[in-house]
């Protein structure tokens, strides 16, 4: 398992079910393959990070990022 194919893996899941988000594919992963969750982080891209932060921002669950005025 690598990055690239963990997250080939992830994508394969939303495309399935597109209403779930990506926190929740990689959870929802985990739980179909029976690995603890904290042997995957090694496997989070740069790009899945980005987006699993993204969807944590829309849903508030981290501090929104401040916008400088045009």
């Amino acid at each position: 398992m690598n990055s690239v194919k963990f997250l080939h893996n992830i994508e394969q899941i939303r495309r399935e079910k597109p209403d779930m988000s990506y926190m929740d594919a990689v959870v929802y992963y985990c739980e179909i393959n029976t690995i603890e969750i904290e042997t995957v982080t090694k496997f989070i891209s740069k790009t899945l990070k980005e987006k699993i932060e993204l969807e944590a921002r829309d849903l508030n669950y981290l501090p929104k990022r401040g916008k400088l005025p045009i």
